[in-house]
Protein backbone atom coordinates (compact mmCIF):
# COMPACT_ATOMS: atom_id res chain seq x y z
CA UNK A 1 0.00 0.00 0.00
CA UNK A 2 1.67 3.85 -1.14
CA UNK A 3 0.27 6.30 1.48
CA UNK A 4 -1.39 9.33 0.06
CA UNK A 5 1.64 11.98 0.22
CA UNK A 6 -0.79 14.52 -0.91
CA UNK A 7 -3.51 14.57 1.31
CA UNK A 8 -1.06 14.03 4.22
CA UNK A 9 0.57 17.28 2.83
CA UNK A 10 -2.71 19.00 2.84
CA UNK A 11 -4.15 17.78 6.41
CA UNK A 12 -0.53 18.56 8.16
CA UNK A 13 -1.45 22.44 6.90
CA UNK A 14 -4.70 22.15 8.13
CA UNK A 15 -3.24 20.49 11.38
CA UNK A 16 -0.44 23.46 11.59
CA UNK A 17 -3.47 26.28 10.87
CA UNK A 18 -5.91 24.25 13.87
CA UNK A 19 -2.77 24.69 16.22
CA UNK A 20 -2.97 28.44 15.73
CA UNK A 21 0.63 27.91 13.32
CA UNK A 22 1.44 29.54 10.24
CA UNK A 23 2.21 26.70 7.60
CA UNK A 24 4.00 29.18 5.27
CA UNK A 25 6.41 30.64 8.07
CA UNK A 26 9.64 29.51 6.91
CA UNK A 27 10.81 26.82 9.66
CA UNK A 28 7.28 25.10 8.59
CA UNK A 29 7.00 25.28 4.81
CA UNK A 30 8.73 21.90 4.58
CA UNK A 31 6.74 20.30 7.04
CA UNK A 32 4.02 19.09 5.12
CA UNK A 33 6.41 17.37 2.39
CA UNK A 34 8.74 16.11 5.83
CA UNK A 35 5.44 14.56 7.22
CA UNK A 36 4.23 12.49 4.24
CA UNK A 37 7.88 11.10 4.11
CA UNK A 38 7.80 10.50 7.33
CA UNK A 39 4.57 8.53 7.11
CA UNK A 40 5.24 6.47 3.71
CA UNK A 41 8.44 5.40 6.04
CA UNK A 42 6.44 4.85 9.65
CA UNK A 43 3.46 2.85 7.81
CA UNK A 44 5.11 1.11 5.10
CA UNK A 45 3.72 -2.20 6.55
CA UNK A 46 0.32 -1.48 6.06
CA UNK A 47 -1.75 -4.12 3.82
CA UNK A 48 2.15 -5.86 3.70
CA UNK A 49 2.40 -9.28 3.91
CA UNK A 50 4.12 -10.21 6.94
CA UNK A 51 4.55 -13.61 6.27
CA UNK A 52 6.23 -13.28 2.87
CA UNK A 53 10.04 -13.37 4.55
CA UNK A 54 9.23 -16.85 5.88
CA UNK A 55 8.53 -18.42 2.37
CA UNK A 56 12.12 -19.16 1.84
CA UNK A 57 13.07 -22.27 4.40
CA UNK A 58 15.88 -24.17 4.64
CA UNK A 59 15.58 -28.08 5.00
CA UNK A 60 17.47 -29.23 8.29
CA UNK A 61 17.79 -32.81 7.05
CA UNK A 62 18.52 -32.30 3.65
CA UNK A 63 20.44 -28.89 4.30
CA UNK A 64 24.61 -27.73 4.59
CA UNK A 65 24.47 -29.56 7.89
CA UNK A 66 22.58 -33.16 6.89
CA UNK A 67 23.41 -35.14 9.62
CA UNK A 68 21.89 -32.43 12.32
CA UNK A 69 18.30 -33.25 13.60
CA UNK A 70 16.48 -30.03 15.06
CA UNK A 71 16.43 -30.10 18.47
CA UNK A 72 16.82 -27.11 20.27
CA UNK A 73 15.18 -23.47 20.08
CA UNK A 74 16.49 -20.83 17.75
CA UNK A 75 16.59 -17.83 19.61
CA UNK A 76 17.19 -14.26 17.91
CA UNK A 77 17.72 -11.51 20.65
CA UNK A 78 17.67 -7.83 20.68
CA UNK A 79 15.97 -7.15 17.86
CA UNK A 80 15.40 -3.27 17.81
CA UNK A 81 12.12 -1.87 16.51
CA UNK A 82 10.01 0.92 16.72
CA UNK A 83 6.64 1.45 16.13
CA UNK A 84 3.38 4.22 16.16
CA UNK A 85 0.12 3.88 19.28
CA UNK A 86 -2.15 4.15 17.55
CA UNK A 87 -4.04 5.60 20.42
CA UNK A 88 -1.64 8.79 20.20
CA UNK A 89 0.41 8.43 17.53
CA UNK A 90 2.92 8.89 19.01
CA UNK A 91 6.33 6.46 18.83
CA UNK A 92 6.95 3.11 20.62
CA UNK A 93 10.60 1.46 20.33
CA UNK A 94 12.12 -1.14 22.18
CA UNK A 95 13.79 -4.63 21.34
CA UNK A 96 12.09 -7.85 20.34
CA UNK A 97 13.52 -11.56 21.56
CA UNK A 98 12.10 -14.46 18.86
CA UNK A 99 12.52 -18.08 19.69
CA UNK A 100 10.89 -20.82 17.68
CA UNK A 101 11.86 -24.55 18.24
CA UNK A 102 11.92 -25.79 14.90
CA UNK A 103 10.63 -28.86 12.68
CA UNK A 104 12.52 -30.08 9.92
CA UNK A 105 12.60 -26.81 8.02
CA UNK A 106 14.30 -23.30 9.64
CA UNK A 107 14.20 -19.86 8.36
CA UNK A 108 17.27 -17.49 7.88
CA UNK A 109 17.00 -15.34 10.49
CA UNK A 110 16.51 -11.98 8.46
CA UNK A 111 13.57 -13.20 7.84
CA UNK A 112 12.13 -13.18 11.49
CA UNK A 113 13.97 -9.24 11.30
CA UNK A 114 11.85 -9.01 8.52
CA UNK A 115 8.23 -9.93 9.59
CA UNK A 116 8.87 -7.44 13.24
CA UNK A 117 9.55 -4.44 10.72
CA UNK A 118 6.72 -5.37 8.77
CA UNK A 119 4.22 -5.70 11.40
CA UNK A 120 5.45 -3.03 13.61
CA UNK A 121 5.50 -0.28 10.36
CA UNK A 122 1.68 0.44 11.04
CA UNK A 123 -0.55 1.83 13.65
CA UNK A 124 -0.08 -0.53 16.61
CA UNK A 125 -0.37 -1.40 20.28
CA UNK A 126 2.75 -3.52 21.95
CA UNK A 127 0.25 -6.16 23.37
CA UNK A 128 -1.32 -6.66 19.63
CA UNK A 129 2.12 -6.45 17.76
CA UNK A 130 3.53 -9.23 19.99
CA UNK A 131 0.46 -11.59 19.12
CA UNK A 132 0.61 -10.67 15.61
CA UNK A 133 4.69 -11.90 15.23
CA UNK A 134 3.75 -14.84 17.26
CA UNK A 135 1.34 -16.02 15.05
CA UNK A 136 2.87 -15.35 11.81
CA UNK A 137 5.53 -17.60 12.47
CA UNK A 138 3.21 -20.19 14.08
CA UNK A 139 1.25 -20.31 11.13
CA UNK A 140 4.00 -19.89 8.45
CA UNK A 141 6.79 -22.03 10.02
CA UNK A 142 7.00 -25.76 11.05
CA UNK A 143 7.20 -24.57 14.71
CA UNK A 144 6.94 -26.59 18.37
CA UNK A 145 6.60 -23.34 19.73
CA UNK A 146 7.20 -19.97 19.45
CA UNK A 147 8.40 -17.16 21.92
CA UNK A 148 8.04 -13.25 21.68
CA UNK A 149 9.09 -10.59 24.10
CA UNK A 150 8.84 -7.17 23.51
CA UNK A 151 10.23 -4.47 25.93
CA UNK A 152 9.94 -1.01 24.43
CA UNK A 153 9.30 2.71 25.66
CA UNK A 154 6.15 4.42 24.70
CA UNK A 155 6.22 8.08 23.78
CA UNK A 156 2.61 8.23 25.27
CA UNK A 157 3.93 7.16 28.64
CA UNK A 158 7.48 9.16 28.46
CA UNK A 159 6.55 12.12 26.77
CA UNK A 160 2.55 12.96 28.20
CA UNK A 161 0.88 12.86 31.19
CA UNK A 162 2.73 11.45 33.78
CA UNK A 163 5.81 11.79 31.89
CA UNK A 164 7.68 8.37 33.40
CA UNK A 165 10.62 9.03 31.40
CA UNK A 166 12.36 5.71 33.06
CA UNK A 167 8.94 3.17 32.21
CA UNK A 168 9.52 0.39 29.68
CA UNK A 169 6.61 -2.15 28.95
CA UNK A 170 7.26 -5.58 28.60
CA UNK A 171 4.93 -8.03 27.10
CA UNK A 172 5.22 -11.80 26.31
CA UNK A 173 3.35 -14.00 23.70
CA UNK A 174 3.44 -17.70 23.27
CA UNK A 175 2.83 -20.52 21.23
CA UNK A 176 2.67 -24.42 21.45
CA UNK A 177 5.37 -26.00 23.50
CA UNK A 178 6.01 -22.41 25.19
CA UNK A 179 2.89 -21.63 26.75
CA UNK A 180 3.89 -23.85 29.08
CA UNK A 181 5.76 -21.48 31.86
CA UNK A 182 8.45 -24.30 32.32
CA UNK A 183 9.01 -24.82 28.92
CA UNK A 184 9.60 -21.10 28.55
CA UNK A 185 11.97 -20.83 31.41
CA UNK A 186 15.55 -21.48 29.87
CA UNK A 187 14.65 -19.11 27.06
CA UNK A 188 13.55 -16.13 29.55
CA UNK A 189 16.87 -16.85 31.42
CA UNK A 190 19.27 -16.85 27.69
CA UNK A 191 17.21 -13.40 27.20
CA UNK A 192 18.75 -12.05 30.36
CA UNK A 193 17.91 -8.33 31.28
CA UNK A 194 16.14 -5.70 28.96
CA UNK A 195 17.81 -3.60 27.16
CA UNK A 196 15.84 -1.19 25.65
CA UNK A 197 15.69 1.26 27.97
CA UNK A 198 17.22 0.37 31.46
CA UNK A 199 17.50 -2.31 34.17
CA UNK A 200 14.37 -3.97 33.94
CA UNK A 201 14.85 -7.75 34.40
CA UNK A 202 12.49 -10.12 32.01
CA UNK A 203 11.66 -12.50 35.07
CA UNK A 204 9.67 -9.84 36.96
CA UNK A 205 5.89 -9.06 35.76
CA UNK A 206 6.26 -12.21 33.10
CA UNK A 207 2.91 -14.46 33.36
CA UNK A 208 3.54 -18.27 35.58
Amino acid sequence: MTVDSQRIERLTRELLEAIGEDPDRPGLKQTPARMAELYAEFFAGVGADAAEPLARTISVTRGPAPDTLPSGAVLLRDIRFRSVCEHHLLPFAGHAHLAYLPGEQVVGLGALVRVVEILAARPQVQERLGEQIADTIAEHLDTRGVLVVLDASHGCVTMRGGRQTEASTLTIAARGEYTDAAARAELISLIGPSTSSGPHGLERGLPG
